[in-house]
Protein backbone atom coordinates (compact mmCIF):
# COMPACT_ATOMS: atom_id res chain seq x y z
CA UNK A 1 0.00 0.00 0.00
CA UNK A 2 0.92 3.36 -0.90
CA UNK A 3 0.93 6.31 1.57
CA UNK A 4 -0.30 10.13 0.36
CA UNK A 5 -1.00 13.15 2.19
CA UNK A 6 -3.80 15.83 1.77
CA UNK A 7 -2.24 19.50 2.26
CA UNK A 8 -5.39 22.12 2.57
CA UNK A 9 -4.80 25.32 0.67
CA UNK A 10 -5.74 26.80 3.67
CA UNK A 11 -2.20 28.73 4.54
CA UNK A 12 -0.50 31.75 1.99
CA UNK A 13 1.90 30.04 0.49
CA UNK A 14 5.03 31.69 1.91
CA UNK A 15 3.77 29.25 5.44
CA UNK A 16 2.13 26.59 2.66
CA UNK A 17 5.08 25.94 0.30
CA UNK A 18 7.47 23.83 3.23
CA UNK A 19 4.23 21.65 4.12
CA UNK A 20 4.78 20.16 0.22
CA UNK A 21 8.74 20.09 0.60
CA UNK A 22 8.18 18.19 3.71
CA UNK A 23 6.10 15.54 2.63
CA UNK A 24 8.54 14.87 -0.22
CA UNK A 25 11.26 15.13 1.73
CA UNK A 26 9.97 12.41 4.38
CA UNK A 27 9.40 9.81 1.46
CA UNK A 28 5.37 10.19 1.40
CA UNK A 29 4.09 8.64 -1.83
CA UNK A 30 1.91 11.56 -3.04
CA UNK A 31 0.79 14.57 -1.82
CA UNK A 32 -3.13 16.08 -2.67
CA UNK A 33 -5.17 19.51 -2.24
CA UNK A 34 -9.03 19.89 -1.85
CA UNK A 35 -10.72 21.41 -4.86
CA UNK A 36 -13.26 24.10 -3.36
CA UNK A 37 -13.95 27.84 -3.66
CA UNK A 38 -14.25 27.46 -0.01
CA UNK A 39 -15.20 23.98 2.23
CA UNK A 40 -17.58 23.25 5.01
CA UNK A 41 -16.65 24.45 8.35
CA UNK A 42 -14.05 26.25 6.42
CA UNK A 43 -15.90 28.94 4.82
CA UNK A 44 -14.70 31.88 6.42
CA UNK A 45 -11.08 31.20 6.85
CA UNK A 46 -8.16 31.57 4.27
CA UNK A 47 -8.90 28.83 1.00
CA UNK A 48 -6.72 29.76 -1.88
CA UNK A 49 -7.17 27.54 -5.18
CA UNK A 50 -6.16 24.27 -6.03
CA UNK A 51 -4.92 24.97 -9.69
CA UNK A 52 -2.04 27.53 -8.99
CA UNK A 53 -1.31 25.92 -5.55
CA UNK A 54 -0.60 22.56 -7.21
CA UNK A 55 1.87 24.70 -9.93
CA UNK A 56 3.69 26.21 -7.03
CA UNK A 57 4.05 22.50 -5.26
CA UNK A 58 5.25 21.18 -8.77
CA UNK A 59 7.98 23.65 -8.69
CA UNK A 60 9.35 23.04 -4.81
CA UNK A 61 9.23 19.51 -5.48
CA UNK A 62 10.93 16.97 -7.30
CA UNK A 63 10.46 13.56 -7.31
CA UNK A 64 6.60 12.90 -5.25
CA UNK A 65 2.88 12.55 -7.04
CA UNK A 66 0.70 15.68 -6.67
CA UNK A 67 -3.06 15.38 -7.11
CA UNK A 68 -6.30 17.26 -7.51
CA UNK A 69 -8.91 16.25 -4.91
CA UNK A 70 -10.79 16.76 -6.50
CA UNK A 71 -12.21 18.50 -9.71
CA UNK A 72 -15.92 18.88 -9.95
CA UNK A 73 -18.48 20.24 -12.14
CA UNK A 74 -19.92 22.88 -9.77
CA UNK A 75 -17.37 24.75 -11.22
CA UNK A 76 -15.27 23.45 -13.69
CA UNK A 77 -15.34 22.73 -17.40
CA UNK A 78 -13.51 19.63 -18.85
CA UNK A 79 -11.84 21.81 -21.82
CA UNK A 80 -10.34 24.62 -18.91
CA UNK A 81 -9.48 21.97 -16.20
CA UNK A 82 -8.38 19.57 -18.79
CA UNK A 83 -5.97 21.97 -20.20
CA UNK A 84 -5.18 23.13 -16.86
CA UNK A 85 -4.02 19.60 -16.01
CA UNK A 86 -1.69 19.32 -19.06
CA UNK A 87 0.02 22.25 -17.93
CA UNK A 88 0.40 20.78 -14.25
CA UNK A 89 1.46 17.40 -16.03
CA UNK A 90 4.24 19.87 -17.75
CA UNK A 91 5.13 21.83 -14.89
CA UNK A 92 5.37 18.40 -12.41
CA UNK A 93 7.47 16.80 -15.00
CA UNK A 94 4.56 13.95 -15.40
CA UNK A 95 3.63 13.80 -11.79
CA UNK A 96 0.25 15.24 -11.46
CA UNK A 97 -2.75 13.24 -11.09
CA UNK A 98 -6.60 14.59 -12.03
CA UNK A 99 -8.85 13.78 -9.00
CA UNK A 100 -12.54 14.60 -10.03
CA UNK A 101 -15.93 14.21 -8.49
CA UNK A 102 -19.79 14.73 -9.38
CA UNK A 103 -19.67 17.54 -6.76
CA UNK A 104 -20.82 17.37 -3.53
CA UNK A 105 -23.85 19.00 -2.35
CA UNK A 106 -22.96 19.88 1.48
CA UNK A 107 -19.65 20.79 0.72
CA UNK A 108 -20.58 25.01 0.56
CA UNK A 109 -20.01 25.85 -3.01
CA UNK A 110 -22.12 23.80 -5.12
CA UNK A 111 -24.17 26.49 -6.15
CA UNK A 112 -21.36 29.33 -6.26
CA UNK A 113 -21.98 29.73 -9.70
CA UNK A 114 -25.49 30.35 -9.20
CA UNK A 115 -28.59 28.44 -11.04
CA UNK A 116 -30.89 26.25 -9.36
CA UNK A 117 -29.87 23.39 -7.16
CA UNK A 118 -29.30 20.31 -8.80
CA UNK A 119 -30.82 16.94 -7.70
CA UNK A 120 -29.08 13.61 -7.19
CA UNK A 121 -30.18 12.57 -10.41
CA UNK A 122 -29.02 15.27 -12.16
CA UNK A 123 -25.86 15.33 -10.76
CA UNK A 124 -24.57 12.16 -11.58
CA UNK A 125 -26.28 12.67 -15.23
CA UNK A 126 -24.19 15.86 -15.69
CA UNK A 127 -21.03 13.99 -13.87
CA UNK A 128 -21.27 10.97 -16.58
CA UNK A 129 -21.13 13.64 -19.39
CA UNK A 130 -18.25 15.26 -17.35
CA UNK A 131 -16.52 12.30 -17.51
CA UNK A 132 -17.25 11.06 -20.62
CA UNK A 133 -16.05 14.65 -22.44
CA UNK A 134 -12.92 14.88 -19.89
CA UNK A 135 -11.82 11.31 -20.91
CA UNK A 136 -12.03 12.17 -24.86
CA UNK A 137 -9.97 15.44 -24.03
CA UNK A 138 -6.92 13.36 -22.31
CA UNK A 139 -6.64 11.21 -24.64
CA UNK A 140 -7.21 13.15 -28.33
CA UNK A 141 -5.00 16.11 -29.75
CA UNK A 142 -8.80 17.71 -30.58
CA UNK A 143 -12.19 17.21 -29.45
CA UNK A 144 -15.51 18.14 -30.57
CA UNK A 145 -18.75 17.26 -28.25
CA UNK A 146 -22.49 18.09 -28.14
CA UNK A 147 -24.25 16.82 -25.02
CA UNK A 148 -26.90 18.76 -22.26
CA UNK A 149 -24.33 20.21 -19.96
CA UNK A 150 -21.37 20.22 -21.95
CA UNK A 151 -20.11 21.42 -25.38
CA UNK A 152 -16.26 21.64 -26.79
CA UNK A 153 -15.58 22.58 -30.46
CA UNK A 154 -12.30 22.01 -31.43
CA UNK A 155 -10.85 22.25 -28.32
CA UNK A 156 -7.19 21.54 -28.79
CA UNK A 157 -4.80 20.26 -26.31
CA UNK A 158 -1.49 20.39 -27.85
CA UNK A 159 1.23 19.37 -26.96
CA UNK A 160 -0.32 17.11 -25.23
CA UNK A 161 0.71 15.14 -21.61
CA UNK A 162 4.54 14.66 -21.03
CA UNK A 163 3.24 11.31 -19.26
CA UNK A 164 1.82 8.65 -21.13
CA UNK A 165 -0.09 7.56 -22.47
CA UNK A 166 -2.01 9.89 -20.60
CA UNK A 167 -2.66 12.53 -17.55
CA UNK A 168 -3.46 9.70 -15.00
CA UNK A 169 -7.93 10.56 -14.20
CA UNK A 170 -8.98 9.23 -10.81
CA UNK A 171 -12.30 9.19 -10.09
CA UNK A 172 -14.25 9.78 -6.69
CA UNK A 173 -17.47 7.70 -6.56
CA UNK A 174 -18.96 6.09 -3.50
CA UNK A 175 -22.80 4.70 -5.08
CA UNK A 176 -23.09 2.14 -7.98
CA UNK A 177 -23.28 4.75 -10.66
CA UNK A 178 -20.32 6.67 -9.90
CA UNK A 179 -18.34 3.32 -9.58
CA UNK A 180 -19.89 2.05 -12.47
CA UNK A 181 -18.09 5.45 -14.73
CA UNK A 182 -15.05 4.91 -12.53
CA UNK A 183 -14.70 1.35 -14.05
CA UNK A 184 -14.92 2.23 -17.54
CA UNK A 185 -12.71 5.87 -17.17
CA UNK A 186 -10.82 5.68 -14.22
CA UNK A 187 -7.03 5.10 -13.91
CA UNK A 188 -7.64 5.49 -10.02
CA UNK A 189 -11.13 5.19 -8.00
CA UNK A 190 -11.06 7.61 -4.48
CA UNK A 191 -13.06 7.04 -1.58
CA UNK A 192 -14.07 7.94 1.89
CA UNK A 193 -16.24 5.10 2.09
CA UNK A 194 -19.76 6.18 2.60
CA UNK A 195 -20.62 9.16 0.47
CA UNK A 196 -21.48 11.82 3.29
CA UNK A 197 -18.81 11.59 5.49
CA UNK A 198 -20.31 13.87 8.21
CA UNK A 199 -23.27 11.70 8.74
CA UNK A 200 -21.91 10.25 11.97
CA UNK A 201 -20.74 6.82 11.09
CA UNK A 202 -18.64 4.36 12.91
CA UNK A 203 -15.66 2.94 11.96
CA UNK A 204 -17.19 -0.07 11.30
CA UNK A 205 -20.08 0.97 9.36
CA UNK A 206 -17.37 3.01 7.10
CA UNK A 207 -15.47 -0.64 6.15
CA UNK A 208 -18.55 -1.93 5.39
CA UNK A 209 -19.48 0.39 2.88
CA UNK A 210 -15.70 -0.25 1.30
CA UNK A 211 -15.95 -3.73 1.63
CA UNK A 212 -18.87 -3.24 -0.37
CA UNK A 213 -17.91 -1.00 -2.88
CA UNK A 214 -14.28 -2.79 -4.04
CA UNK A 215 -16.69 -5.83 -4.28
CA UNK A 216 -19.05 -3.19 -6.84
CA UNK A 217 -15.99 -2.58 -8.53
CA UNK A 218 -14.54 -5.90 -8.90
CA UNK A 219 -17.91 -6.70 -11.43
CA UNK A 220 -18.21 -3.41 -13.06
CA UNK A 221 -14.37 -3.84 -13.91
CA UNK A 222 -15.30 -7.08 -15.39
CA UNK A 223 -17.98 -5.87 -17.24
CA UNK A 224 -16.28 -2.86 -18.71
CA UNK A 225 -13.41 -5.49 -20.10
CA UNK A 226 -11.04 -3.34 -17.03
CA UNK A 227 -8.50 -5.11 -15.03
CA UNK A 228 -9.28 -4.05 -11.41
CA UNK A 229 -6.05 -4.70 -9.97
CA UNK A 230 -4.43 -1.90 -12.64
CA UNK A 231 -6.96 0.58 -10.86
CA UNK A 232 -4.95 2.56 -7.84
CA UNK A 233 -8.09 2.04 -5.04
CA UNK A 234 -7.46 5.49 -3.04
CA UNK A 235 -8.76 5.36 0.25
CA UNK A 236 -9.30 8.70 1.97
CA UNK A 237 -9.25 9.00 6.15
CA UNK A 238 -11.90 10.98 7.31
CA UNK A 239 -13.39 10.59 11.00
CA UNK A 240 -15.43 8.07 9.84
CA UNK A 241 -12.67 5.15 9.52
CA UNK A 242 -10.82 6.44 13.17
CA UNK A 243 -8.03 8.93 13.27
CA UNK A 244 -5.05 8.09 11.41
CA UNK A 245 -3.50 11.48 13.15
CA UNK A 246 -3.80 9.99 16.63
CA UNK A 247 -0.58 8.19 16.19
CA UNK A 248 1.45 5.97 13.99
CA UNK A 249 -0.38 3.25 15.53
CA UNK A 250 -3.65 4.35 14.51
CA UNK A 251 -2.13 5.24 10.99
CA UNK A 252 -1.06 1.80 10.89
CA UNK A 253 -4.37 0.04 12.06
CA UNK A 254 -6.55 1.61 9.60
CA UNK A 255 -3.72 0.95 6.82
CA UNK A 256 -3.94 -2.79 7.68
CA UNK A 257 -7.59 -3.01 7.87
CA UNK A 258 -8.34 -1.49 4.47
CA UNK A 259 -5.47 -3.08 2.45
CA UNK A 260 -6.94 -6.22 3.50
CA UNK A 261 -10.41 -4.86 1.83
CA UNK A 262 -8.69 -4.03 -0.89
CA UNK A 263 -7.13 -0.32 -1.17
CA UNK A 264 -3.86 -0.07 -2.35
CA UNK A 265 -3.21 3.93 -1.42
CA UNK A 266 -4.19 5.64 1.72
CA UNK A 267 -4.44 9.07 1.67
CA UNK A 268 -4.11 10.87 5.74
CA UNK A 269 -4.62 14.44 6.27
CA UNK A 270 -1.76 17.00 7.49
CA UNK A 271 -2.43 18.39 10.55
CA UNK A 272 -4.60 21.15 11.18
CA UNK A 273 -4.00 23.61 14.82
CA UNK A 274 -7.51 23.39 15.53
CA UNK A 275 -10.81 22.20 14.44
CA UNK A 276 -11.14 19.82 11.20
CA UNK A 277 -8.03 17.68 11.00
CA UNK A 278 -6.34 18.74 14.54
CA UNK A 279 -3.29 16.97 15.08
CA UNK A 280 0.35 17.54 16.07
CA UNK A 281 2.43 17.16 12.99
CA UNK A 282 4.89 15.77 15.11
CA UNK A 283 2.87 12.42 14.70
CA UNK A 284 3.28 12.98 10.69
CA UNK A 285 7.19 11.96 11.23
CA UNK A 286 5.93 9.40 14.08
CA UNK A 287 4.66 7.82 11.03
CA UNK A 288 6.95 7.70 8.36
CA UNK A 289 9.79 6.01 11.16
CA UNK A 290 7.33 3.92 12.83
CA UNK A 291 4.58 3.00 10.46
CA UNK A 292 5.49 3.74 6.73
CA UNK A 293 8.06 1.19 6.29
CA UNK A 294 5.43 -1.50 7.67
CA UNK A 295 2.15 0.12 5.43
CA UNK A 296 4.37 -0.47 2.47
CA UNK A 297 4.46 -3.69 2.64
CA UNK A 298 0.55 -4.55 2.72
Amino acid sequence: MRLGVLILPDRRWAGNAERWRQVEQLKFDSAWTYDHIWWRSLRDVPWFSAIPVLAAAASVTRTISIGLMVASPNFRHPVTLVKDAIALDDISDGRFILGVGSGAAKAGDAEVLGGTPLSATSRMDRYKEFLELTNRLLGAETTTYDGHWYSAREARMTPGSLRQPRVPLAVAASGHKGMTLAARYADAWITPGPADWTAGYSPDECMAAVVAQVEYLKRACDKAGRDFERLDRIFIATGMCGNPLQSAEACLEIAVRYADAGMSHLIIHWPREDGVYAGDTQVIEDIVGGALPQIREL
